[in-house]
């Protein structure tokens, strides 16, 4: 049986179906670091939060890169460019190239670009969404601050819609507002408009606040358009396509870190990688507990593999 294999015949007949990487031995975590040659780790939550690395994870990043692993930044966050993500994480220390990066708002301008998309876009979202667009050549409007003035009956009538717009991409937008959100309804209200989100994350890993994320922007455009995007990020379809077929992984092979279950554990359980959690952003070890518990298997999906109270516990066995 292989070191894979046993850990999780172990969890199975645990308590839950984690099991806790600290609790085992030096000589089966070295096994476990041997078993994958390709690495996949979320950034938020995991290697920083905001403009902070988290304790030891740059050290742990760079000598997986330093050893040979395969390595990409996946993330979710779709208010940057893969060129910022790259000056944020050198500025950090991280030793990454943007051909280590794979976001969202890239994914959604290659998607309209792999489909000869040559219409225009109305975005709900940042500069990290329309640069991405940019550089593939695809026309945008719809960014930046769009308040209610006047009377609601005057904003609607005043509202006259472009007749070029052919998708409608929704990431985070902190200028979110009704007439953005009535704007894109009315786009999505013809059905050959593409209709794209970037994630479905429902909050930011904040300690003291609760920071609305994309997929509540996601949900509320959802329910007044009545239709379902496409949707670029983790845990969904798209990204595993990606990842497996242009970035030339090898799936029993690979290892997805993440700190949200229901994005990055669920996103190695939806492409048959190994999956490791890290209790320094949404989830933790009592989560992991919870869903194990429950009698809804889509809930037991989202068990890691393994987990870990942070990253740059992983230093002292590599």
């Amino acid at each position: 049986m292989s070191f894979l294999r046993s850990i999780r015949s172990i969890c199975r007949m645990s308590k839950y179906s984690g099991t806790n990487l600290a609790s085992l031995t030096p000589a089966d975590v070295k096994l476990w670091l041997d078993s994958f040659d390709t690495v996949l780790t979320d950034c938020d939550g995991v290697i920083w939060v905001e403009n902070n690395p988290l304790p030891g994870a740059t050290d742990v990043i760079n000598r997986f890169l330093s050893v040979g692993k395969k390595l990409f930044f996946v993330t979710n966050n779709s208010t940057k460019t893969r060129p910022e993500f790259v000056e944020k994480a050198t500025k950090l220390g991280f030793n990454v190239t943007i051909e280590n990066i794979i976001s969202t708002a890239y994914l959604a301008a290659q998607y309209l670009k792999n489909a000869s998309f040559s219409k225009t876009v109305y975005v709900i979202g940042s500069s990290g969404i329309t640069k991405e667009l940019d550089a593939v050549g695809i026309r945008h409007i719809g960014t930046g601050p769009d308040t209610l003035t006047g009377t609601l009956a005057e904003a609607v009538s005043g509202f006259v819609p472009d007749p070029d717009v052919g998708a409608v991409i929704v990431g985070f937008d902190e200028h979110f507002s009704f007439m953005k959100m009535m704007k894109a309804a009315s786009y999505l209200n013809n059905p050959d408009v593409i209709f794209i989100a970037t994630n479905t994350d429902e909050r930011f890993p904040t300690p003291d606040r609760v920071i609305p994320g994309t997929g509540s922007i996601v949900q509320a455009v959802i329910t007044c358009a009545e239709r379902q995007p496409i949707v670029m990020g983790k845990p969904n379809a798209h990204i595993c396509e990606i990842i497996r077929k242009e970035y030339d992984v090898d799936p029993g092979r690979t290892l997805m870190i993440g700190d949200r279950c229901n994005t990055d554990i669920l996103l190695g359980k939806n492409c048959d990688f190994q999956t490791l959690l890290v209790e320094t952003g949404i989830h933790n070890a009592a989560d992991v507990e919870k869903f194990a518990a429950s009698d809804d298997p889509a809930i037991r999906a989202l068990v890691p593999d393994v987990y870990l109270a942070k990253l740059g516990d992983l230093l002292a066995y590599m």
